[in-house]
């Protein structure tokens, strides 16, 4: 079930879709648009045991400042107890992940479907 909010800005698309929150970030993540973007997605992550979806499939160009914000999720959506994944096939930002490290820690998957589709055990935390 897919239930859409208004999009808080127009570089991030919040959605509920399975029992997750999905992050959909939109044209190009860099500074300006971080700063943007910060509120919203510090709200969306620092629910208890929230399961989130950080969706790139939308972006244009990512830096640094989009690097960031994706490592602040990760870590406050770990640090309350939630799950969280990444969805990306963005060819350079799949190489500024892995440079960075990052991939590890989230493992990017090609689509959503797959993320939402691969059930867990309860319990089970995924990205750390």
């Amino acid at each position: 079930m897919r239930q859409q909010s208004p999009s808080p800005t127009r570089h991030l698309q919040v959605r509920r879709d399975r029992g997750h929150t999905v992050l959909e970030f939109r044209g190009e993540i860099d500074i300006a648009s971080a700063e943007e973007i910060a509120p919203h997605l510090d709200r969306e992550t620092e629910r208890p045991d929230a399961l989130v979806v950080l969706d790139l499939s939308g972006i244009e160009f990512f830096d640094c400042s989009g690097l960031r914000l994706l490592y602040r999720a990760r870590s406050q959506v770990l640090d309350r107890g939630g799950q969280v994944h990444l969805v990306c096939t963005h060819p350079l930002t799949l190489r500024m992940l892995r440079i960075t490290g990052l991939a590890r820690l989230m493992p990017p998957r090609p689509t959503l479907e797959e993320v939402l589709g691969v059930s867990r055990p309860a319990g089970r935390r995924t990205g750390r």
